[in-house]
């Protein structure tokens, strides 16, 4: 029996990607196993699913912020591959909730060890950038993380992001991208 979500989602577009927001629905077939979540999203969910930073407990923590349907879009979004057929999750990229009251909103993005260094965390980071500056209460975009992590970095400067300083754990620095930068 196929389970779709009751409501529609929310997805948004790259050259590569397809960004599905997160959703109460999806986010518990996810923590059900691989067959109801790839049964929801209608794409193949790899056997090393979920990746880094993004295990039960994370995301039960995404399902608690859910409840308020004002983080729709604010919380995970689940990249599916046009590349492959039929269509894989390939990782998650997302914002740890709405923008502050000084319009400033946290990214963070994490990607399967098989589908590394092929560009698709920076397409993805690109893309939600660009969603959240379409918000007008949104000013900066930041993301945090430890310094020997390159490969993040990386992602972090081919995006526009610049250093900002440190993070707001010991041992973590902050990148940051201003609304005013980006076109």
């Amino acid at each position: 029996m196929s389970r779709r979500p009751r409501h529609p989602l929310r997805v948004l577009e790259s050259r590569r990607l397809t960004l599905v927001a997160a959703t109460s629905e999806l986010v518990l077939a996810d923590l059900e196993g691989r067959d109801d979540f790839s049964d929801m999203i209608g794409a193949q969910v790899p056997e090393n699913w979920p990746p880094e930073l993004y295990e039960n407990t994370a995301m039960r923590a995404v399902l608690e912020q859910l409840h308020d349907l004002a983080e729709h879009g604010w919380s995970v979004w689940y990249l599916l591959s046009k590349k492959h057929q039929p269509s894989q999750v390939l990782g998650i990229c997302g914002f740890k909730g709405k923008p502050g009251p000084s319009g400033s909103v946290e990214i963070t993005y994490s990607i399967l060890d098989q589908f590394r260094i092929q560009g698709y965390a920076t397409e993805a980071v690109t893309r939600l950038v660009h969603w959240a500056f379409s918000h007008q209460n949104v000013t900066e975009v930041s993301a945090e993380t430890l310094p020997h992590l390159r490969k993040s970095i990386r992602v972090m400067e081919k995006t526009g992001f610049s250093k900002t300083g440190p993070g707001s754990e010991q041992g973590v620095v902050r990148y940051a991208v201003q609304k005013s930068l980006v076109r």
